[in-house]
């Protein structure tokens, strides 16, 4: 690494550069198959009524964040359009495509995407009010500004992607300190593979495991967000501090931080933000190279360092809110200080829940609900057959499961999960489609109700007897039937 030019950090790049446009396919892929039933022109949630009630006030218009929609109308045809375009330039970046040419190239593609997907952000409301929807943004738009194939990745994009890896590591890691008591006894592991929101197939048994794994997993979580953040800088040390050490360090930080990042895909379905750090924790990842700049190819041009440098001074400017807020006594988690959505905070699971509480939604085509046989819905990620196991959908993100996960954590019925009821009792089909079974097999039900249970883990000895995955109780009607009929 010199001044301008991160000569060690060419595998570095590739991976950022390749990696962030993966997560970006399969955010494009994500909204193409959900955002027209959840959110388009006859979905839960509108995005032409948010738009017409935004046009309507100046105050209003000054809330939203950037988004394509407010020059063109909105159609349902015309998401579909931006997903496609939006796949096709991220394919093309997978492939390395644009890379091959002058570094305005990928940088044009990558604001393209980083615009189109802030598009649809924009308008996503709860449905896309996810952390990692954001970091996708920041990520996209920094990968934007790392170059071509034939010159060494500029320091100072290198140096934000750390700074990006530092707030969101050790922001997670003092929403955790600052948050539930279980993460400061270190119970909190013992709970939270059960209770998160969409389990993985592994998810069991990860919980199984004896207590005092579960309290080095959590001792091992805060050393991995709250000391290691501070030596993926180690490699700028080298500007000053010759041999391969402060390098040596860095890697070794960000290795700590994949290994853990690897650990929680493979016990859970956290979409694609574990993908999102472990893309970005490559980036303090250094290959020692004995050769000079001028062995390899020609260095950064001029302009390009002009053109990083001014993209580094913004990044700096806007981190200000960020930085305060990792130290503050009520700190923000997943919080945006600008319309742009850069120099962002992050964070997740400052609290962990000890309950798995699960609607459950039941359908009948019987006449008399009092009397009736109730079929269940069954939804593609989250828990509802016992004898199910959870399958692997992370990096994909089913946000209808998602957001099923959080009902259950507030006070009242969500307006949206009161639509999606009347949905199954029309048998709309793209609503029905976003389900993994619709036991009327595409027949409209006379009633439909919801069911609480609590929801645990079978043990070893439960699950050789019945062969189950989840035992439930403490069963309660929390939406009595209701139909359609007299409408």
């Amino acid at each position: 690494m010199d001044g301008f030019a991160a000569v060690d950090f060419g595998f570095a790049r590739e991976v950022l550069q390749r990696g962030t446009a993966a997560l970006f396919f399969v955010a494009f892929l994500s909204t193409l198959n959900q955002f027209r039933p959840l959110l388009g022109e006859h979905g839960l949630l509108p995005a032409p009524d948010l738009l017409a009630w935004v046009s309507a006030s100046k105050s209003r218009r000054r809330m939203l964040r950037p988004t394509v929609f407010t020059r063109i109308r909105y159609t349902d045809q015309r998401l579909v359009w931006l997903c496609g375009v939006g796949m096709v330039i991220a394919a093309a970046l997978v492939a390395g495509v644009p890379q091959l040419g002058p570094p305005w190239v990928p940088m044009i593609c990558f604001l393209l995407l980083w615009g189109g997907y802030m598009s649809i952000t924009s308008v996503g409301q709860t449905f896309y009010g996810f952390g990692w929807e954001m970091l996708l943004l920041e990520a996209g738009f920094l990968a934007a500004f790392l170059g071509s194939a034939d010159q060494p990745p500029p320091t100072v994009v290198m140096v934000l992607f750390w700074w990006l890896l530092f707030r969101l590591e050790f922001g997670a890691g003092m929403i955790k300190i600052r948050g539930g008591r279980e993460w400061r006894d270190l119970t909190a592991l013992t709970y939270h593979h059960e209770t998160q929101p969409m389990p993985g197939p592994l998810s069991r048994q990860a919980h199984l495991l004896p207590t005092w794994f579960h309290k080095g997993e959590v001792l091992g979580n805060h050393f991995a967000q709250l000391i290691v953040p501070f030596f993926l800088f180690a490699p700028i040390l080298s500007l000053w501090v010759p041999g391969p050490i402060p390098q040596i360090i860095g890697t070794t930080a960000a290795a700590i931080v994949i290994l853990t990042q690897l650990w929680l895909v493979v016990t859970g379905n956290f979409a694609w933000l574990n993908w999102a750090t472990i893309v970005i924790g490559f980036s303090a990842v250094g290959v020692p190279s004995a050769d000079a700049i001028g062995d390899q190819g020609p260095g950064v041009p001029l302009y390009w360092i002009v053109i990083t440098a001014a993209v580094g001074i913004l990044i700096l400017a806007l981190s200000w809110p960020a930085l305060q807020n990792l130290f503050a006594r009520r700190q923000l988690m997943n919080a945006s200080f600008n319309r742009w959505q850069l120099a962002n905070a992050y964070g997740a699971f400052g609290t962990v829940t000890k309950q798995r509480i699960e609607f459950v939604i039941e359908g009948t085509r019987d006449a008399d609900p009092g009397t009736a046989d109730w079929s269940e819905y069954e939804f593609r990620g989250k828990p509802g057959d016992v004898r199910r196991v959870p399958r692997q959908f992370a990096p994909y993100h089913l946000r209808l499961d998602w957001l099923m996960w959080f009902l259950p954590l507030g006070h009242s019925i969500d307006d949206w999960f009161t639509l999606f009821l009347v949905r199954l009792l029309e048998a709309d089909a793209p609503t029905l489609r976003m389900l993994r079974r619709d036991p009327f097999a595409g027949h409209a039900p006379h009633w439909v109700r919801v069911i609480s249970y609590r929801y645990r883990f079978t043990t070893r000895a439960e699950h050789r007897e019945t062969g189950a995955v989840w035992v439930r109780d403490r069963r309660r009607v929390l939406v009595r039937p209701i139909s359609l009929r007299g409408r």
